[in-house]
């Protein structure tokens, strides 16, 4: 499998992890785990700008996946297959577009900016 492929299946599971963490029979720590993978992995920001090389890529390379892989783990098996089989077709008929969790994931990041900014502020005055 090269790696492309990878990339599709690593698509498809963290939208499928995104169906399941909308599922009312996953637990709530699932579900708060699930939205802060899912929130991290389509956020436009990375902790790690990918412009450093190496170690640009090993939050997508390794922090994703290892996220994805611990969220599989608390969710029903059961949920996780249906949702992967919605995500396939959603997939299918098009890529899926939510501009308001893109919004609200960027807001995040600004809102975190904000708190650090002011806490050196506090720290160096």
């Amino acid at each position: 499998m090269d790696w492309r492929e990878r990339a599709r299946q690593l698509k498809a599971e963290t939208y499928a992890l995104y169906l399941a963490y909308r599922d009312p029979r996953v637990p709530w720590y699932a579900r708060l785990w699930a939205a802060l993978v899912v929130g991290y992995a389509f956020s436009p920001i990375d902790l790690i700008p990918d412009v450093i090389p190496v170690l640009g890529y090993l939050d997508d390379l390794i922090l994703v996946p290892l996220g994805i892989l611990l969220a599989r783990r608390m969710i029903p098996p059961e949920v996780m297959a249906e949702c992967r089989e919605r995500a396939r077709e959603v997939i299918a008929q098009g890529r899926p577009v939510n501009r308001v969790a893109a919004a609200v994931i960027v807001v995040i990041w600004l809102l975190v900016a904000a708190w650090v900014i002011l806490l050196g502020i506090r720290m160096f005055s």
